[in-house]
Formats: structure tokens, sequence, C-alpha cells
């Protein structure tokens, strides 16, 4: 297992931001990062060269973050909505995906990657949501989404369900603990 030592020329998030020398897996270096043209071996040659360029990496990126600045306020008042066909409890017959929200933001007439949408995992209910969209580094926006089921009806959210699911089980409970208390009567009698 031998290790590497790279420049980083770019942002990798797993990794370190631009200009930083990491070490990492010789293979990683090898099929990825090099090829990619995203780092370049850390010889004291490239090392030099990268600290004259340092300012200019500078420059760029302090720009790239004002424009992301930028575009986040421009956007700050986006919201989305969705309708999908959903069954009953407002479970969705499908879900909504990062690129569902990608081309919703694109139609309001802004230009993200579906990269940027932060999702954990695709939205399955109907309901209200909050999507992080990482504009830059440190420069996310927060978009609200709102999911209904076709007909723009909002159904019961999940934690109504869950607790209607839970006086259900209450209730079963108590007609147990009520026969329970029946056949202990009848055997006392």
């Amino acid at each position: 297992m031998a290790n590497t030592t790279v420049l980083l020329r770019d942002d990798i998030d797993t990794l370190g931001g631009r200009g930083e020398v990491v070490k990492v897996k010789a293979g990683y270096a090898r099929n990825y990062l090099l090829p990619r043209g995203l780092a370049t071996l850390a010889t004291k040659g490239n090392v030099k060269q990268i600290e004259k360029e340092r300012e200019a990496l500078l420059k760029r990126a302090a720009a790239e973050r004002s424009t992301a600045e930028a575009q986040r306020d421009q956007m700050s008042s986006i919201s989305l909505a969705f309708e999908r066909k959903a069954g009953e409890g407002g479970t969705l017959f499908g879900s909504v995906t990062s690129m569902d929200i990608t081309e919703a933001i694109k139609a309001k007439g802004y230009e993200i990657d579906r990269r940027q949408v932060t999702l954990k995992d695709a939205i399955k209910e109907t309901g209200d949501y909050t999507v992080n969209v990482k504009l830059y580094r440190d420069v996310v926006l927060k978009v609200p989404v709102t999911v209904t089921a076709e007909g723009g009806e909002v159904a019961e959210p999940r934690t109504d369900r869950k607790a209607r699911k839970d006086t259900a089980d209450a209730d079963t409970a108590g007609e147990t603990a009520a026969a329970t208390a029946d056949t202990t009567e009848e055997t006392e009698a």
C-alpha cells in the first residue's frame, strides 16, 4: 500500500482545497486524480510553480466565491412545488429526485448542475422539505420544496400517521387487557 504525495489542482471534498499537498494511495492518484487533472505529483518543481500561481488561484477563488454569493442572493426567493401521483397516506408513486429539482430550477432561469443538489435520499412522500444546493465550497442555498398529491391535496404528514398507528396499537393493547380481565373474572368465578 504505497502512498504518493500530490498537489491538488482543484477542490476535492474528501481531500482538501486547491493548492494543498496531500498524501493519497498511489492507485487513486495514478488512476483518478492525475488523468483528470485534479492533481499533479508534488515534486519540488511543481510545488514552486504552484507557489507562484497561488496568488492567481486565490484571486480566482475569491471571484468564484463572490459570484456564488451573488447567485445565492439572487436565487433566495426560489421555492419549488411538485405535484405527483400519491397513494393513501401521502406515499408517492415514484419520487422527486435531484434531477427533478435541477430541472425545476433551470425552468426558473438559473443554471446549476445536478451534482450541486445535495439530497440524501429521493423524496418519496408528500410534504414540505428543504433542499440544499451547494453553489460553492461553503456557499449553500436552502430551497423550500413542497410535494403535493395530484389535485393539490396535501396528505397527512408522516408523524400523524405514526401517531395514528401508535393509538391503534394502544387500542389493540387496551382490548387485549380487557379480554384478559374478562377471562380472569371467568376463571375466578
